[in-house]
C-alpha cells in the first residue's frame, strides 16, 4: 500500500494525475489526532519489546505532538504527493528525526494503522452522538410536567384514530431514540478491537505485544485474524445503519411537527429561531430546520447504500477501494450530529396550542374504540361490539355530532335490532377525558401509566430530584 514515490521497487515516478486522482488527505485529514495517539501507543509498545530504544520512542512521541498541534492550527501544510494525512504525519516525523523516525512504521502497515485510526475516530463519534440522543431523550421527557395534562388525538393512515396524554407521545420519542442509543452502545462494542499490529495481513515475524496497545488505546479486545483485520469495514456499515436509523425516526418526527405547525392543523407553535421567511411572502414563517432534517435523512440514507455497494464484491484482504468508506461515513456522522444538536432545542421550546387541541378534540369520534371495550366488558363478543360502534358511528356522522350527542333512542334502537340487552347509559363512558381515563394496560396512555412511565424516564436520564 506504500505510496509510489516511497518504494524502491518502482523506476516511473508517478502521474500527476495519479496523484490528484488517489489522495485523501482532504478527507482523511480529520483522523489526524487518532493517528497520533495510534502511533504514540505503537512506539511506545515497540519499546517495551526491545524494537526501539525508549529514548527514541520518546522523541517520537513527543514529536508526534508537536505535529499534531501543527496540523490542529493549520501550520503543517498539506501536500498531494503525499496522499493521505497518516503520511504526512510520517513524512513530518522523518524530516524531523531522520531514521528515528524511519523506525516508527516497525512492523505495522498502513492497511492496520488506517483501520484503526477509523475505529478510534468512530469510538468518539459513537460517544458524541450517543450523548446528543439523551439530551434529545431529556429535552422530551422535560415537556412532560407542563404538558401532563394536554389530550392530543393519535392517528392512524393520517385519521384521527384514539386520544392519548401528550406525555405518552413524547415518551414514544423516548422509546425510539433509546433503541437507537443501544445500538449504538453495541456497535460501539464490537468496533472497540484492535486492528493494531495485524499489518499488511498476515501479521508480522517481529516480537510486537498487539495486547499492549490495545489496552493503551482503550481497546477491549484486539482482532484474532490478521488477514479479517485488513478486509474488515463491518464496523463502518454497522454505525452507517445505525446512523440511518437515526435519521429515519429524526425525519418521521420533523415531518408531524411540519404537519402539527401548519395552519390547517395549528397544534404546535414552533421557536421563530429555528424558522426562517419567504424571500417574496413577508408573512411565511416555515420550519426549514424541520424540512431540512427531513431532507438530510435521505443522505443518510444514501451513504448507507454507498458503503453496501463499496463493499459487497471486495476480495480479501485489503484492496483501494476502502479509502472511498471514509466520506460516506465521516457525512453520516456530521449529518445526524447536526440535525441533533438543533433537535433538543426545537424539542424543548416549541408549545402546543391548547386551546386549538381542546376545541376540536370532540372530532373524529376518539371515543368510539372506548365505547366498543365497554360493551365487551358488559359480555358483548368484540366482533359484534365492532359492529354496533360502526352503525352508531355511521348514525352520528349523518346527524353531524359526536357519538355523545346522538339521542338515546338511536342507541336503544341498534341494540335492540342487535338483540343486545343494554341501554343508552353505556353513554357514559363517552368523551375523550372518559376515554382516556379509561386505559389501564401496561404501556397505555393511562394517567397513572403514563406517570410511571414519567417517573421511569426521569430516572433513567438523571433528571429527578434527591
Amino acid at each position: 500500500m506504500a505510496s509510489p514515490s516511497q518504494s524502491g521497487v518502482f523506476n516511473q515516478p508517478p502521474d500527476p494525475r495519479v496523484q490528484q486522482f488517489t489522495e485523501s488527505v482532504q478527507l482523511d485529514r480529520r483522523l489526524y489526532a487518532h493517528d497520533i495517539l495510534g502511533s504514540q501507543a505503537h512506539a511506545r509498545m515497540l519499546a517495551q519489546v526491545g524494537l526501539l530504544k525508549a529514548e527514541e520512542a520518546k522523541q517520537i512521541c513527543d514529536t508526534l505532538d508537536e505535529i499534531g498541534q501543527e496540523i490542529a492550527t493549520g501550520k503543517l501544510p498539506l501536500r498531494v504527493e503525499l496522499e493521505d494525512i497518516h503520511m504526512h504525519i510520517e513524512s513530518a516525523l522523518i524530516d524531523r528525526l531522520g531514521d528515528v523516525g524511519r523506525r516508527l512504521h516497525t512492523a505495522r502497515s498502513r492497511n492496520d494503522q488506517v483501520a484503526t485510526d477509523l475505529r478510534l475516530w468512530a469510538r468518539d463519534e459513537i460517544d458524541a452522538v450517543e450523548r446528543l440522543l439523551r439530551q434529545l431523550q431529556k429535552a422530551f421527557v422535560g415537556r412532560c410536567e407542563a404538558d401532563r395534562d394536554i389530550v392530543i388525538p393519535a392517528y392512524t393512515h393520517w385519521q384521527r384514530a384514539q386520544p392519548v396524554l401528550a406525555p405518552h407521545y413524547w415518551l414514544c420519542y423516548c422509546e425510539k431514540f433509546e433503541r437507537d442509543r443501544l445500538r449504538l452502545l453495541d456497535c460501539r462494542r464490537r468496533l472497540n478491537v484492535s486492528s493494531l499490529g495485524a499489518a499488511a495481513l498476515a501479521g508480522t515475524s517481529l516480537p510486537i505485544d498487539r495486547h499492549a496497545t490495545a489496552m493503551a488505546l482503550g481497546f477491549d479486545d484486539v482482532a484474532r485474524n490478521s488477514l479479517d483485520v485488513s478486509s474488515d469495514r463491518d464496523f463502518v456499515l454497522e454505525l452507517a445503519f445505525v446512523l440511518t436509523l437515526i435519521a429515519e425516526h429524526l425525519s418521521v418526527w420533523a415531518e408531524e411537527w411540519i404537519v402539527w405547525s401548519t395552519s390547517e392543523f395549528n397544534v404546535l407553535r414552533l421557536p421563530q429561531a429555528y424558522c426562517t421567511g419567504s424571500s417574496i411572502m413577508p408573512h411565511k414563517v416555515n420550519p426549514d430546520v424541520l424540512e431540512l432534517t427531513r431532507g438530510k435523512s435521505a443522505r443518510v440514507v444514501g451513504n448507507l447504500q454507498s458503503l453496501l455497494v463499496l463493499m459487497k464484491g471486495l476480495p480479501l484482504a485489503y484492496n483501494r477501494d476502502l479509502q472511498e468508506d471514509k466520506r460516506p461515513l465521516f457525512d453520516s456522522c456530521d449529518t445526524v450530529r447536526a440535525c441533533l444538536e438543533l433537535a433538543a432545542s426545537i424539542v424543548a421550546e416549541s408549545t402546543l396550542n391548547r386551546e386549538e387541541i381542546a376545541a376540536r378534540l370532540d372530532r373524529g369520534h376518539l371515543d368510539a374504540t372506548t365505547l366498543m371495550e365497554a360493551l365487551i366488558i358488559r359480555g358483548v363478543p368484540m366482533r359484534t361490539a365492532h359492529h354496533l360502534v360502526g352503525t352508531l358511528v355511521g348514525e352520528a356522522n349523518r346527524a353531524s355530532v359526536t357519538l355523545a350527542q346522538l339521542p338515546d333512542a338511536v342507541f336503544e334502537k341498534v341494540f335492540a335490532e342487535a338483540r343486545v340487552n343494554l341501554d343508552a347509559s353505556i353513554k357514559e363512558v363517552l368523551g375523550v377525558a372518559n376515554a382516556v381515563a379509561a386505559f389501564q394496560s401496561y404501556g397505555s396512555t393511562g394517567p397513572q401509566e403514563v406517570a410511571k412511565q414519567v417517573r421511569f424516564w426521569q430516572e433513567q436520564l438523571g433528571m429527578t430530584t434527591a
